[in-house]
């Protein structure tokens, strides 16, 4: 891109790229829940604890890279968009992360082993929150086409079409998260309440997931049509 804008030429790289690098970071966090349940539902606690550590270090990798964004993006007069807009998605892919972190700190904390007859349905809902954040990266990764092609044409259409099947996965999870609280509902009186009413926390937090990679995309959206 340095080249084909001259604001591009003066600030060496585009602005946007970092932006995809904090959106990158987050995926991984993310996508670390995948291992983490694996321990958890082997009850193997020191792997759940190594994985969490992982969790928590790209979580912290993504806070600084936030904060370095904050400190050096260039007021709006040199920015192809709005500086607002900027740091306002920055703080919504930010927010994926956060919960990926509370998740695993939760469950690790209490050792909280979820109930088996729901194992299998809750894994297919954590992997459906997991696609929801790989298509928000994809969806983010287009920013610096769609600033090349001055946030029209092809690309607008491409992000638009990105956007629309997050939203799909999203409603995917929706439907999901509402089969695993009622299976944790029909087994909720054999368990410790305050065990299950964490449980359900769990489900909730896990639903964060999806929505907030959903806030992702549609802000993404937004700052496109302006």
């Amino acid at each position: 891109m340095p080249g084909s804008n001259p604001l591009f030429d003066i600030f060496g790289r585009s602005p946007v790229k970092p932006m995809q690098e904090h959106m990158a970071k987050i995926n991984q966090c993310v996508a670390m829940l995948d291992p983490f349940f694996d321990a958890v539902f082997a009850q193997d606690w020191t792997q759940a604890a190594a994985v969490r550590n992982e969790i928590a270090k790209l979580e912290d990798d993504a806070g600084k890279l936030k904060r370095n964004i904050r400190v050096h993006l260039p007021n709006s007069l040199f920015l192809p968009m709005d500086r607002s807009d900027l740091l306002e998605l920055l703080s919504m892919q930010d927010r994926v992360a956060s919960r990926a972190k509370d998740i695993a700190g939760l469950i690790l904390g209490r050792q909280m082993a979820l109930p088996k007859e729901m194992e299998a349905d809750y894994r297919i809902f954590l992997t459906r929150c997991i696609d929801a954040t790989l298509q928000a990266l994809t969806a983010i990764n287009e920013l610096d086409e769609l600033v090349e092609t001055g946030f029209r044409g092809r690309e607008l259409k491409v992000v638009e079409k990105l956007v629309d099947e997050l939203s799909r996965i999203e409603q995917d999870t929706d439907d999901l998260q509402v089969k695993v609280r009622a299976q944790l509902f029909a087994v909720e009186k054999k368990l410790n309440p305050i065990d299950a009413m964490f449980m359900y926390r769990i489900i909730d937090w896990t639903g964060d997931l999806a929505d907030r990679s959903l806030s992702v995309g549609t802000r993404l959206e937004l700052l496109a049509a302006r």
